[in-house]
């Protein structure tokens, strides 16, 4: 008989919500963060469905991510913080785009869902998956990791101060662990 099950049937509990998106919610709106630059991405679903629906904030979507970096350069010069949301995929997308706030000394706050880690199921994920840290430390990137559900949302405001108050560029990546595991085999 299954744990709570009077019928002795298997009774599978949902998954508990996560709670680190709106933690990182949190540590923007405590940031001063004005405008989130995004690709649609399903780990980053529900932290976008808050900034959406946050008056105080803007929220675009993008087709690239280096549109974002241009957009957020844009708003640190019209006096606004920004932060983008992006996959570890991504930051291969924008490498090129990021040296415009590393040469001109301007705060980028990149928030980076990881993919190619543990329980990834997708091939061409691995690739850059296995060397964004290495890339964003290469082009001089500050970077910093979230494994834990209770630590991100002090990662990502930490993250926040260091990129705003030392006009430096700050990648947060958020371990694949956080996102779950995804198995296709079934």
């Amino acid at each position: 008989m299954s744990a709570g099950s009077p019928h002795g049937a298997n009774v599978t509990k949902e998954p508990s919500p996560r709670l680190w998106p709106g933690d990182i919610y949190d540590a923007l709106k405590r940031a001063d963060v004005k405008q989130v630059a995004y690709v649609p991405d399903a780990g980053h679903k529900e932290l976008i469905l808050q900034c959406q629906a946050d008056r105080d904030m803007t929220a675009v979507s993008l087709t690239t991510e280096q549109e974002g970096v241009a957009m957020l350069a844009g708003a640190w010069l019209g006096g606004d913080r920004g932060a983008l949301l992006m996959q570890s995929s991504g930051v291969g997308n924008c490498i090129n785009m990021l040296s415009v706030p590393v040469h001109c000394r301007m705060p980028l706050l990149m928030v980076v869902t990881m993919r190619g880690e543990w329980g990834e199921f997708n091939p061409w994920q691995l690739p850059m998956g296995q060397n964004t840290e290495r890339v964003l430390h290469d082009i001089g990137v500050y970077v910093q990791r979230a494994t834990a559900p209770d630590e991100v949302g002090q990662v990502v405001y930490a993250a926040a101060q260091l990129a705003f108050s030392s006009n430096c560029q700050v990648a947060v990546l958020l371990s694949q662990r956080l996102l779950g595991f995804k198995d296709w085999s079934k």
